[in-house]
């Protein structure tokens, strides 16, 4: 199989440590109006000890949550379905509905809890919103020490509004069995710049190529190829707020700008500089900074940290 369109290997970094892995991960708490169904927590995972924050599928989550990364991607994936989420957008998960959040990289994450949300993000199950300027300032306020905290509710009240009214990408669910095909699927959600081709994947799982392909064509409705780059232009998107083209073009797997940037037009009717353009993310540096407040700890089972602090 021909390595056109992927990134050499020797440019690859090497695979990052998840928190799950780690075993916890730093968070800073930040909570306001506790108790009451209108009170929210914020919690910060700031990027230390090179440590990626993830969110697996096997948590109990008993509140609305919104994940949102200032300086990075986060992947969001429902059974074989897949969704990314950059700096200009925000996860949107219902209570108690099956999701794996995770980071593409170290990088800033914020996790927002909260148990009332309004009518319009109740109807989804799980969607991408776009984040306003104004979204943007709330989180900032909610993750800012020294927040009080009819500020906190306020910023509250401003974000739910801003993402009630924010265009949605629904992500539907895809299958809750874990089969060969949605495996593959997976992995490559969490790094598109994979360049394992369909026999190195089939190697893997102990099947063959043609049973591998004919799980993605049962699965996903399409092959092997074709999946995977739907997926990495579909990163990319988010991704371009942050990095150049080409930045980006090696980000998701492509060894040249020139392939990644026709890929991208073929699919999405127009170059991703344009896309760029047209997404340029809002200041975030209240968010990203390193300040701690004093509420500091390592998240070992956030449902259970979260659920606690919010009833």
């Amino acid at each position: 199989m021909t390595r056109r369109g992927q990134e050499p290997a020797a440019a690859r970094p090497a695979p990052a440590v998840t928190a799950t892995q780690a075993g916890g991960a730093v968070v800073e708490e930040f909570p306001y109006g506790l108790g009451p169904p209108d009170g929210i927590l914020a919690l910060r995972y700031p990027p230390a000890g090179g440590v990626v924050t993830d969110f697996p599928e096997s948590r109990n989550d008993f509140v609305h949550q919104i994940y949102f990364s200032p300086d990075g991607v986060l992947a969001v994936g429902r059974g074989g379905s897949a969704a990314f989420a950059g700096p200009t957008h925000a996860a949107w998960v219902r209570q108690g509905v099956i999701a794996e959040v995770t980071a593409l990289e170290v990088q800033t994450v914020v996790r927002l809890c909260v148990r009332r949300a309004p009518d319009e993000l109740l109807r989804h199950e799980a969607t991408v919103l776009a984040m306003s300027p104004a979204a943007v300032d709330a989180v900032s306020r909610l993750v800012r020490p020294g927040t009080d905290e009819r500020a906190g509710l306020a910023a509250r009240g401003v974000l739910l509004t801003e993402l009630a009214a924010a265009p949605a990408d629904p992500i539907g669910y895809g299958s809750a069995a874990l089969g060969p095909a949605q495996a593959v699927a997976r992995a490559l959600t969490l790094d598109p710049a994979d360049p394992t081709g369909l026999p190195g994947w089939a190697e893997r799982l102990h099947v063959s190529p043609k049973t591998l392909q004919r799980e993605f064509e049962r699965v996903f409705g399409t092959s092997f190829s074709a999946w995977r780059t739907r997926t990495r232009l579909q990163a990319s998107r988010a991704m371009l707020s942050r990095w150049s083209v080409t930045e980006t073009a090696h980000r998701v797997g492509y060894a040249t700008a020139s392939s990644y940037v026709a890929a991208f037009t073929r699919e999405y009717g127009e170059p991703p500089g344009r896309a760029r353009a047209g997404q340029q993310p809002p200041a975030t540096a209240g968010i990203t900074d390193t300040s701690a407040p004093s509420g500091v700890g390592v998240a070992r089972s956030c449902s259970k940290r979260t659920s606690s602090l919010l009833t």
